[in-house]
Order: C-alpha cells, then structure tokens, then sequence
C-alpha cells in the first residue's frame, strides 16, 4: 500500500511548493509595482513642488517689478493676482480639453505602463 501513496504525497508536496512559490511571485510583483508607483508619485510630487517654488517667485519678482513701475507695490500685487486669475479662468475653461485629454492619458501612461 505505501508503494500507492508515496507517488500521492509527493504530489500534495510539491502542490504545496509550488503553490507556496506562486504566492511569493505574487507578492514580489505587488511590491515591484507598489514600489514604481511611489516613485513616480513622489518624483511628480517633486516636480510640483519646485514648479511652485519657481511661479511664486516669478509672481514675487513681478509684484516688485510692477510696483516699482507703478509706484504701488499693493497695485502691482492686484494685477499679479489678475493675470493668475486670468490664467486660472482659462484653465478652468479648457479643463476638459486639456486635463482629460492631455493629461489623464500621460498619467495612465506614467502610473500603469511597464
């Protein structure tokens, strides 16, 4: 009888091996692609910050400049504010356009490609 049952166990273990190692590649593909997302996101992150760091500069440069000129550093203020609200009215106009067609195919692109 144990010469039938040697073939049957050998079988449940080397199931269990390979199931087992099924497992692992699985977990090392949620970790590999975990990892290159969070990448991705932090050097977008990275990417928004210092894009930030440089338009308040610009805008902080041309409140004085435009202050300057004026001779009111409050009037060259409001109209760094009108022409970010401009650019904000003309974002929000074309969001559909530019976001949706532009961007949301770069961020599938940038997140889910390998």
């Amino acid at each position: 009888m144990s010469e039938f049952t040697k073939p049957v166990e050998e079988l449940g273990r080397r199931t269990r091996e390979y199931v087992d190692l099924r497992i692992d590649d699985l977990k090392l593909r949620a970790v590999k692609g975990l990892s290159m997302s969070l990448g991705k996101l932090l050097l977008a992150l990275l990417f928004l910050t210092v894009i930030s760091i440089v338009l308040l500069a610009l805008a902080f440069g041309g409140v004085l400049l435009l202050g300057n000129a004026v001779g009111s550093y409050a009037m060259g203020a409001f109209l760094v504010a009108g022409f970010f609200a401009i650019v904000l009215l003309a974002l929000f106009l074309l969001r559909k356009r530019l976001f949706r067609d532009t961007f949301v195919p770069l961020f599938v692109k940038l997140f889910f490609d390998d």
